[in-house]
């Protein structure tokens, strides 16, 4: 070779060499093919001179033809979909010169159809071995039979299609696909790179039978709803499952062995991120300061953090739970002091406290995360969520009304729909206030926003079944057929975050959740995840507890002027002085309920004073 070239191009200089002395090997050969055919064998009538004269032209116009073609497209994978398309191109555009150039005078006695035949003939002859060099090449790299994992791949659409020859080109993988499943009965009885499609879902006890399979990966394309029922049919099945993640998870549209990863509870709750129109945002929060209520819970812990990436001026976290804090700050600084002036400890019951923190700190926009949120907890202690959900509410919303602030964005509940609890009145009666706030405010917007439960935030129902795992048993259900929405912290975060920017006045925000989720589902798919099987005991429904969560109220109309996955539903205005009276101990259910109510405008409590619970 030529030592001029580097050491590392050398190969690759000796494979376009050979494949360009082989292309002009199969033209001469095409040409004299296509003579035969054309002439009746009779070549001595184009005469030895012509043939050898038309052969070495095809020769240079194809090896031209092919210089330039490489020189601006570049060079294609030998056997790929690309080679053959650049291969057919140049051979289609050598034969066509060819025929221009029988009609010179040298040429004119030539058959005119005789460099198209040849074009006929080239263009196989130069394909064929590239397919079978490419055949080769993809049988050596297949995994091995012996030791690899053999897999079911369910989905036969674009994305199954690319696990399935993802496995087949690296023999390092240690997957080998050994049949394809697809609801779709028009794939039955196909094949992806030679693995046959062989049916639906009721097929695979059978299929992981027959073809002795021990894992299915199961596709980006398949609905949360089926992953759960494909997935406790493959434990059955004793296979073991793994998925690929969605686009929005991988960030580029084509699938690699790397992103197979085991089921876990968010495949099975299926969350589909909401996009976040990040200039907004920006926009909105950028330079500003910005203070989140009850920011060392779940949620606004959260909160927190996501604020922090849109470069606020200042970035305030209040909350009555030290220790939350504390948390807090050592998570985002990795130091804890609590000396700081962004960290806030006051107590949203306190309304002098809280009126002299705003009026000092001056927040632009506010996140209004503190709450109590454990449902039979105030159904025997009602007055706590009227101080904290009510009065609490109250307390920041006059606050931030008094100071100037611009937007405000008040956390709810889907419980605040059509509300049976002391829980979902007390957070609807919020929701009411913020409306009304809304309404006396003739800058910015002041709205609610409102989701299911929260996967991973502190007293959910997955963080209560993983500690019953944990604990050997039982895991504890209400009712077999009860169901939840779900999403995720990051998901419920983008979501209040994107709400102050799209948001209007008097407004509750309501996400597109899916389809709700049977609780007894999660509990016995998180055994399957942890590998320990435990008992499940129903202790029945509790008070004020739904069968099914709703996300809109009677009468709530689901409108999306914004965006396809978020709903604006109008809130009824509840004056804040509605809620500045004298209530007992025994009243403040009965008044959170009846408050909760559309069109209730004053309502006379009994009793002259409030009263403590001891």
């Amino acid at each position: 070779m030529n030592p001029s070239v580097p050491a590392a191009l050398q190969p690759l200089l000796r494979r376009s060499v050979l494949l360009a002395v082989f292309d002009g090997c199969a033209w001469m050969v095409a040409l004299v093919i296509a003579a035969l055919l054309r002439l009746d064998g009779e070549l001595s009538r184009l005469g030895s001179t012509r043939l050898l004269v038309v052969c070495t032209l095809a020769v240079i116009i194809h090896t031209a033809l092919r210089a330039l073609s490489h020189r601006w497209r570049g060079r294609q994978l030998v056997g790929s979909i690309d080679d053959a398309v650049h291969v057919a191109a140049v051979t289609a555009g050598t034969g066509l010169l060819l025929f221009v150039a029988g009609l010179t005078p040298f040429l004119l006695d030539a058959p005119r159809t005789w460099p198209i035949m040849a074009t006929l003939v080239a263009l196989p002859l130069s394909l064929g071995p590239r397919v079978t060099l490419r055949l080769s090449r993809e049988l050596r790299e297949r995994p091995d039979a012996g030791s690899a994992h053999r897999v079911l791949v369910f989905g036969a659409g674009r994305r199954g299609q690319q696990v399935v020859r993802a496995m087949l080109s690296d023999a390092d993988s240690g997957y080998l696909p050994v049949a394809v499943l697809d609801d779709d009965q028009r794939t039955r009885g196909g094949r992806i790179s030679g693995i046959p499609v062989l049916g639906d879902r009721t097929q695979l006890v059978g299929a992981a039978a027959d073809t002795s399979a021990t894992l299915l990966v199961i596709t980006p394309d398949v609905s949360a709803a089926d992953v759960r029922e494909i997935s406790r049919a493959a434990t059955a099945a004793g296979l073991r499952v793994k998925v690929v993640p969605g686009l929005a998870e991988m960030f580029r549209p084509w699938v690699g062995l790397s992103d197979l990863r085991d089921l876990d509870i968010a495949d099975l709750i299926g969350r589909r991120p909401v996009e976040v129109d990040v200039p907004a945002i920006a926009g909105y929060l950028a330079g500003r300061t910005v203070l989140v209520t009850g920011a060392g819970g779940s949620i606004g812990a959260e909160l927190t953090r996501h604020v922090l990436r849109f470069a606020p001026a200042q970035l305030l976290m209040l909350d009555r739970d030290e220790s939350g804090l504390h948390a807090l700050q050592l998570s985002i600084c990795n130091e804890a002091m609590l000396s700081s002036r962004e960290v806030v400890l006051a107590d949203i019951r306190d309304a002098a406290t809280i009126d002299r923190l705003f009026a000092e700190l001056r927040p632009d926009v506010v996140f209004h995360a503190a709450a109590l949120k454990h449902l039979t907890a105030l159904e025997r202690y009602p007055y706590e969520a009227w101080q904290t959900n009510v009065l609490g509410t109250a307390n920041v919303l006059e606050a931030a009304r008094r100071c100037g602030v611009e937007r405000f964005v008040n956390i709810s509940t889907d419980k605040a729909a059509n509300p049976t609890s002391v829980l979902g009145y007390s957070k609807r009666v919020g929701e009411r206030l913020v409306a009304g706030a809304a309404a006396r405010t003739d800058r910015g917007a002041y709205l609610s926003v409102r989701f299911g439960n929260v996967v991973g935030s502190r007293g959910s129902v997955l963080s209560t079944f993983s500690e019953q795992i944990a604990a050997g048993g039982p895991l504890t259900v209400t009712h077999p057929e009860v169901t939840r929405f779900f999403m995720s912290i990051p998901e419920a975060v983008r979501l209040v975050i994107q709400a102050a920017a799209i948001g209007r006045c008097c407004e509750a925000l309501v996400l597109d959740m899916g389809e709700p989720v049977r609780i007894e589902d999660i509990a016995r798919q998180l055994c399957t995840l942890a590998d320990r099987p435990a008992e499940i005991r129903y202790t029945g429904l509790r008070d004020g507890e739904k069968m099914h969560e709703e996300l809109f109220g009677a009468g709530e109309i689901d409108l999306r002027p914004v965006h396809p996955a978020v709903s604006h539903v109008k809130v009824p205005a509840l004056d804040v002085a509605e809620v500045r009276q004298s209530v007992t101990v025994g009243e403040a259910a009965e008044l959170m309920r009846r408050l909760a109510a559309p069109g209730v405008r004053r309502i006379a409590a009994s009793g002259s004073s409030a009263g403590k619970q001891g």
